[in-house]
């Protein structure tokens, strides 16, 4: 597998809102939310504890980590 490629740019508020969405809408997040603060409040399950991400890059980067667990998983099991 190749290694991630750098970012040139941090990522946009809107960037986060499109991946917020995509993990929301596959369950692989129950909830993803925008604080007015630019923070994001998101949640793995109903009952689970929420997190509290400090920015569109954190919500970027947990996009990229949720990617990488499937994709490491998937290679595993092949």
């Amino acid at each position: 597998m190749r290694p991630p490629q750098s970012r040139t740019y941090a990522p946009t508020a809107p960037e986060a809102a499109t991946w917020a969405d995509v993990l929301v809408h596959h369950q692989l997040l129950h909830t993803a939310v925008s604080a007015p603060n630019g923070q994001w409040l998101v949640q793995d399950t109903p009952e689970a504890r929420v997190q509290v991400l400090d920015g569109p890059t954190a919500m970027v980067n947990l996009a990229a980590e949720i990617q990488h667990r499937l994709r490491t998983t998937r290679n595993r099991t092949r």
